[in-house]
């Protein structure tokens, strides 16, 4: 699969992956980017989605572990830092097709991420895997 061009903020936001993280890596890091990657393999919950994104995407210590936390921290200048960042959702069909609306809500705050950052030109990407 190719990877898009990080650059183009138009096209940032959440988008099906089916290659590896290491591609993702290496283009995050020849953008100047912060790359996170979160394991869902085993996720059975919603609790436990969020202690993987926590774990994974490195979040701040007072993250609450619930919707708005996530929604919050992920539009927090000092977790994207400078660059923007890339962040790789890895084994997560399993746990798509189990809990569809706690995904769905999960991929509207990604989007809503995406859409935040790119009104103020900052790459965030999400591929999911």
């Amino acid at each position: 699969m190719k990877l898009p061009d990080l650059t183009d903020l138009d096209q940032a936001g959440v988008h099906l992956w089916s290659g590896d993280g290491k591609s993702l890596a290496a283009a995050a890091d020849a953008g100047g980017y912060k790359y996170h990657t979160a394991d869902l393999q085993g996720v059975t919950s919603k609790s436990e989605l969020m202690k993987a994104l926590d774990q994974g995407l490195k979040l701040p210590e007072h993250f609450g572990a619930n919707w708005d936390a996530l929604a919050d921290v992920l539009e927090d200048k000092q977790w994207l830092g400078n660059g923007g960042a890339v962040v790789f959702l890895q084994h997560a069909t399993a746990f798509r097709k189990a809990h569809p609306q706690d995904w769905s809500t999960l991929e509207d705050i990604l989007a809503e991420a995406a859409d935040y950052w790119r009104d103020l030109r900052k790459p965030f990407w999400v591929f999911v895997h």
